[in-house]
């Protein structure tokens, strides 16, 4: 199977690292080091070789180093790589540009093999990435939007144009609601729910096709990764139809619900109400009625199932896996099964943890790192 692989990663003002470049194989990589070392930020560089704003999910201007006496960060920060994908090797970087007063601002830019290239298309079409960290472990018991974001950021694993579409039909949705506290023109109302109505039903699509890919992968993740049932749910999906169809009911419906939209002072039908509903299917609950462990091993299970269909799909190869803190709360036997997991799917996972020891299973499958003072040593 082929999979997308770091070869060479450098970082500049980045959180705590004035300067770092380092380069490795493609086998999956372990971070060791204590709390606050800057494991994570390495792996919080990576996923903004991505669209949107990384892993933490901050403001990218927070992502570069502060340095003494600042009240707020000037110096740009900067990640480039060299990346293996199925198609060669290739280099890309991203970064954050001041503005003529110093200030620096959410805007950045991308480049691929030295050419600049505006960033949400160069950083979704070149490189696919996948997840995990702690501040997901409640992923199951918190709001539907971080499911949804969940959801999608596997969609754009297989889909690199989910991320457009979705920001049209965000776009398109806040510029109704304007529209309609304005008291906008009829006829420029009609056209902005066309428009939210195409991308609408194009977002959900892509949603869908990511349910199922992962429903034919979830099937072998028994015993240590419970098998997940996942559906998509919300009022829109319960009546979606896809294609033309589709689209001219989204728009009826849209211009039916114009008065409750506007009292409401939000719309409240369409794919940004969707959900991603995951039940345990050994125990026959929804995740959320799970224990902690088992919801872990759920998440976990998704994540494997979504790499496998990446990797196993026409023209596709394993993304990145970034894993923070992957294995301090797996017992053994899990800790096991998730590096041949990882090995199976020849995925270039990065992993986190404070004990070396905690990734003695990996053995010569794997390379790590021990992060101190900035700067990474072998293991």
């Amino acid at each position: 199977m082929q999979a997308y692989a770091v070869r060479r990663l450098a970082l500049t003002a980045f959180r705590s690292y004035p300067a770092l470049t380092f380069a490795v194989d493609a086998r999956p990589v372990f971070l060791v080091g204590e709390n606050g070392a800057g494991k994570t930020n390495i792996l919080e560089a990576i996923s903004l070789l991505s669209p949107g704003r990384g892993l933490r999910g901050t403001a990218l201007v927070e992502s570069a180093r502060r340095l003494p006496g600042e009240t707020e960060p000037l110096t740009p920060w900067a990640v480039a790589a060299t990346i293996e994908g199925p198609d060669g090797a290739f280099d890309i970087g991203t970064g954050l540009s001041p503005q003529p007063d110093g200030r620096l601002t959410e805007r950045r830019a991308a480049h691929i093999n030295g050419v600049a290239a505006p960033a949400s298309t160069a950083l979704s079409e070149t490189c696919r990435l996948v997840w995990l960290t702690p501040a997901m472990d409640r992923l199951f018991l918190e709001s539907p939007g971080g499911r949804r974001r969940f959801l999608d950021r596997l969609t754009l694993a297989f889909e690199p144009g989910h991320g457009r579409v979705a920001a049209t039909y965000e776009r398109a949705t806040r510029e109704r609601m304007k529209l309609l506290k304005d008291g906008g023109d009829r006829d420029w109302i009609d056209a902005i729910e066309a428009q939210m109505a195409a991308s609408g039903v194009a977002l959900a699509n892509a949603r869908a096709r990511t349910a199922e890919r992962l429903k034919a992968d979830l099937a072998p993740l028994t015993g240590a990764f419970p098998q997940g049932l996942i559906a998509i749910t919300g009022n829109f999906e319960e009546t979606r139809t896809p294609g033309d169809e589709g689209e001219a009911r989204f728009r009826e419906t849209l211009g039916r619900r114009r008065r409750a939209d506007l009292e409401a002072g939000r719309s409240l039908y369409g794919p940004h109400t969707a959900d991603l509903a995951v039940t345990h299917v050994g125990r026959g609950r929804p995740a959320a009625e799970c224990s902690t462990g088992e919801q872990k091993a759920l998440l976990i299970g998704l994540v494997l199932a979504a790499a496998r269909a990446q990797a196993r799909s026409d023209a596709g190869a394993a993304p990145l896996l970034l894993l923070d803190e992957i294995a301090a709360h797996l017992d053994a036997p899990r800790r096991a099964a998730l590096f041949d997991e990882i090995a199976a799917i020849g995925a270039q996972a990065w992993m986190t943890g404070t004990d070396a020891a905690l990734f003695a299973g990996m053995g010569e499958r794997g390379q790590g790192f021990y992060v101190t003072n900035g700067a990474l040593n072998p293991i």
